[in-house]
């Protein structure tokens, strides 16, 4: 039987980032299919008690910085906590991801970490059309063909359905995994899955 994981993330999540290389490699290190779902994650917290960052305490909002620069350093994974184009809406981006996935999911994942990057490393700004196209170009994508896609009723509306999935199966933040029905929520969480896909 295959393995399956459903891949809840959202392109301007620096959580997402920090775990989106490290859970590909163990994916396809345990030979396990990936769902991609890019969520709106400001619905996600609207029913599930998450606040928008600007709407937390400071005590939360400095310590989301400490602990940034922690897990870079930890990692060796280059990140700058404010970035120039943070907060950001990630919808266009998520759509972009989407249509990518119309080709196949290694496309999907690979324009969602170079999404990732140009955000947190190379402080672009990814609501913009422009930089998308930019970053789909760099990963061999046809910027053009993609680009077209992303404004098709039918994106939009599997936006909207990943969403409401996600809220109907749990999902409170991103990353979230679900393997087995059983779900890993945040980057911290991959040595979990890791040992649950070798089970």
């Amino acid at each position: 039987m295959n393995k399956e994981i459903d891949y809840f993330m959202a392109p301007v999540s620096p959580w997402t980032y920090l775990g989106h290389d490290r859970f590909v490699a163990i994916a396809r290190h345990h030979g396990a299919d990936i769902a991609i779902k890019p969520i709106d994650t400001g619905r996600v917290f609207a029913v599930s008690g998450g606040l928008p960052l600007k709407q937390r305490a400071p005590q939360r909002q400095a310590y989301r910085l400490v602990e940034l620069a922690r897990w870079s350093k930890f990692l060796g994974i280059p990140l700058n906590p404010q970035p120039a184009h943070f907060p950001v809406s990630g919808d266009l981006a998520a759509k972009w991801i989407l249509a990518a996935n119309e080709i196949g999911i290694d496309e999907a994942l690979a324009l969602s970490g170079a999404i990732g990057r140009a955000l947190w490393v190379e402080q672009r700004n990814i609501a913009a059309s422009a930089t998308l196209a930019e970053i789909a170009l760099g990963q061999g994508l046809d910027a053009g063909a993609v680009g077209s896609r992303v404004e098709a009723t039918e994106i939009g509306s599997q936006y909207d359905a990943l969403t409401r999935e996600a809220i109907d199966r749990g999902v409170f933040g991103v990353p979230t995994w679900i393997y087995d029905n059983e779900p890993f929520w945040g980057q911290d969480r991959l040595d979990f899955l890791d040992r649950a896909l070798a089970e």
